[in-house]
């Protein structure tokens, strides 16, 4: 039997394969994937893919308008783990109109309500990991966060008009509680002495569009 091996992507949350609409690149990446079990090397074989995916083409832009009013920002004197709930909170309501729009919803890998989740994946930030049943906290905290990106995603796509993947990235990333709260965390995981919250820290957290 031969060693795992992997592509290792810098595409958005569900687009393994970059974006949408870019046959041509979607090969690319299949391609590179395949050529890998042709490989000897390992024990582990991991293989980054070197480019990012296509962005929109210039013509399809419209400019991001962020979707998304907060009756009341977070206050700036809260805790970052309170700011990061208020703000799930404030969300809700275009999150269940996103959710209504499509017919389904991509949150609900870690079997958590958003809240939890997001409370679940705070308490990393204080080296006190809440219990999951047992589960492995690494893979735990991944999956809540998976939930809390997609929460994210979907509620900051919910009003009509064209929002590239790109720029809900951008949002969230740089204008959303969240954002900073997931940055300030993933450098905390990157030494955190569990190697694979390590791993996921470094590999999976942050785009690469966002310095990842």
């Amino acid at each position: 039997m031969r060693a795992p091996r992997a592509l290792w992507v810098p595409f958005e949350l569900g687009r393994p394969f970059g974006s949408p609409g870019e046959p041509a690149f979607q090969r690319r990446v299949v391609g590179d994937a395949l050529t890998l079990l042709n490989s000897t090397e390992g024990p582990v074989l991991l293989v980054d893919f070197p480019d990012d995916a296509p962005g929109p083409k210039a013509d399809d832009q419209t400019g991001w308008v962020c979707p998304v009013s907060f009756p009341t920002s977070p206050g700036a004197e809260a805790a970052p783990a309170v700011q990061l709930l208020q703000e799930v909170d404030a969300l809700a309501p275009w999150y269940q109109l996103s959710k209504e729009r499509r017919g389904r919803t991509l949150v609900g890998v870690s079997g958590k309500k958003v809240p939890e989740a997001a409370r679940f994946a705070a308490s990393f930030q204080q080296d006190l990991p809440l219990d999951d049943a047992g589960r492995v906290p690494s893979q735990a905290f991944k999956d809540a966060f998976t939930d809390i990106l997609a929460y994210y995603y979907e509620a900051g796509t919910a009003q009509p008009g064209k929002h590239s993947s790109r720029d809900t990235q951008r949002w969230f990333w740089d204008e959303t509680v969240a954002g900073k709260f997931f940055r300030d965390l993933r450098e905390t995981l990157m030494t955190c002495g569990d190697k694979r919250l390590e791993l996921i820290a470094a590999r999976v957290m942050l785009p690469k569009t966002q310095g990842g």
